[in-house]
Formats: C-alpha cells, structure tokens, sequence
C-alpha cells in the first residue's frame, strides 16, 4: 500500500490545533468557502450516519458537536414513522410525499429548498439525486456547496462510455469496445492536471444503428454486451451471443432507455465484479478506501456487496487501487 499512500499529503492532525469555530478552521487551512449549515438531501440511515459523523469530527476539533446546523428535508411518510434522522436535525423543512422524484430526487425541490434556508451546502448521500450532475451545478449558480464530486467529474465517472475514455487515457485495462483507442489530452489548470472529455469523442464510441452496432460486435469477435450509457439498475444491458439475434437484443436496449447512447463492449466470460473505493479532493489529493466484492447480481443488478475484497490476490488489487488513485 506504500505506493497508494505515496499520492495523499496528509493534512496536519487536528490534535495539535485548537480551533473555536468553521471560520478559524477553514482560514487555517488556507480554505475558500466557509460551511456551517446544511441541508441533508436524504433520509432514513444515510442522513443519520451523515449527521452523527459531522458532529463526531466537530466535537473532536471544536469540542462543540452543534458547531453546524443541520436542516433536514422531511416528507410527511418520514414525519408519520418518526424517523430518527427528524430527531437529529436542528430544523426540519417539509416537502412533498410520495416517490422520491417529489423530494429526495427532485433537484429543484432541493435547491429551491436549500436557497430558502439559506444552506451553505447540500449533503445528498447516496441514492435519490445524489449522482445527478445536474444537482451540483445548479448549486453552485447559487453559491450553495455540494458535499460530493462536481458536475463534470460526475458525469466523467458515471457516464460509461466517458469513464471508458478516462481509464483508457490513463492506461487502466480496458475490455475491448466500440471506442476503444479513444483517448483525451490532459490539460494543466489549478492544482494540478485536468481532463475534459468533449461530447463529440463521446459518440464516436457510440453506435447509433443496428448497422453500426453489428459491425463493431464482428470487429470486437462475439459474445458481446450490448449496453445504454444511460442504463443502470439491469436496464438497458443485453447479451449477445451471435449475429442470429443480435438485431432484436438491440431494438431491445433501445427501447429500454429510450434516446441513450448505446455501446458495444465484449464479454467479460467468468469475472467477478470487484470495486475500489476512492476519495479525493479539489486540490489533486486521492486516497484509496480499499474495497468491495459486488459480484453477487440478479439481471445485472447488485444485491449484496462484500468488504473487505478478499477474492482478488492481494498483489492484483493492490494494482486496482494504485491504477484508481494515482491516475
């Protein structure tokens, strides 16, 4: 792990400082926005393990756990259960019931939330709106913090055909595909180096017909997989063993996530599904998490991940971690 190690300056330890608030902590740290009250964009166990965590570290450097004011949105479901994260928050804001696209996944439920209570940031922890690119940059119009990725680099990661080109520039094996090859120049802004990746490279590892699709499944050799970059949650996601029905599978991918690009990448025969946890900082900082096993999946979807990933040799994932965080 020393190699991993080697790319995160660890920040002096908190211990040897005494700070009274937020504002002597971030002027310290040589830090640019000052945050002291946030919405919690979430609900249940996530926004409970966010707000404990907070007032742990706050308590530990402040020695004042209310050093920031939590906000929780709360539906009337939420309100009714007397869900537990409703008794941590220091305020609660009502919105409306029903699917999580009226509250949690509404992105203009929750900036127009956020402004209204003049939050200096958003948590939205995981699920809901919380992997919405969307959400970050609308924030930041409002000079209101996102807790989490920015817009660009969320897309980059959680678009597949993007995140494709990204480990492709930086050398990561990649399975064969339709946009294999494709690679992006790093450019050299801020702290450190910077990659855009334009649209237009993007589709040209798209296949936009049937004809397009079948000639890069024969170049790339059969079986392959037929996927939506937009797809997720085992939709939008074929396999194709042969030409004989390859046309049908892909009018089927189409019509799953109508209007998404669609790629085409060999099968990965015997494979297990192995993942690596990183977190990173603005400033070109990243730390790998270790890691999980996600291989057990029903219609390529997760149903239980596994940690600590103990499958893969140690040797091989130390190769995964120090090929997610040097790069």
């Amino acid at each position: 792990m020393a190699d991993v190690e080697q790319r995160y300056v660890r920040p002096p330890d908190h211990k040897e400082f005494s700070f009274g608030t937020p504002q002597e902590f971030v002027k310290k740290f040589g830090g640019k926005k000052v945050i002291t009250r946030i919405l919690i964009a979430n609900n249940g166990i996530a926004a409970v393990k966010c707000m404990r965590s907070i007032r742990k570290w706050a308590y530990e450097v402040f020695r004042n756990d209310r050093a920031f004011h939590f906000i929780g949105m709360v539906t009337p479901e939420d309100l009714k259960a007397g869900a537990e994260y409703i008794k941590l928050a220091d305020d609660t804001v009502m919105v409306l019931g029903g699917a999580n696209n009226n509250n949690y996944a509404n992105v203009k439920v929750i900036v127009d939330t956020a402004k209204r209570c003049n939050a200096d940031a958003v948590w939205a922890g995981w699920g809901h709106a919380s992997e919405y690119p969307e959400l970050p940059a609308k924030l930041l119009k409002h000079d209101i913090a996102f807790i989490g990725p920015p817009e660009k680099a969320m897309w980059a990661l959680g678009d597949k055909i993007a995140s494709s080109i990204v480990a492709q520039t930086a050398d990561i094996p990649t399975l064969p595909w339709s946009g294999s090859g494709l690679k992006v120049e790093y450019s050299e802004r801020g702290a450190g180096k910077r990659l855009n990746i334009p649209r237009e490279l993007c589709r040209k590892g798209c296949v936009e017909s049937y004809e397009e699709a079948l000639s890069a499944a024969q170049k790339i050799g059969f079986p392959v997989m037929i996927k939506a970059s937009e797809g997720g949650g085992g939709k939008g996601i074929r396999k194709a063993e042969s030409e004989e029905n390859f046309q049908a599978l892909f009018r089927q991918v189409q019509a799953e996530v109508p209007g998404s690009p669609i790629f085409i990448m060999k099968l990965a025969e015997y494979a297990r599904h192995l993942e690596v946890q990183i977190i990173a900082d603005m400033y070109g900082n990243a730390v790998s998490l270790f890691g999980r096993d996600c291989s057990v999946q029903r219609r390529h979807q997760k149903i239980i991940e596994e940690a600590p990933c103990v499958i893969a040799k140690p040797e091989v994932f130390r190769k995964m971690e120090q090929a997610a965080v040097l790069n």
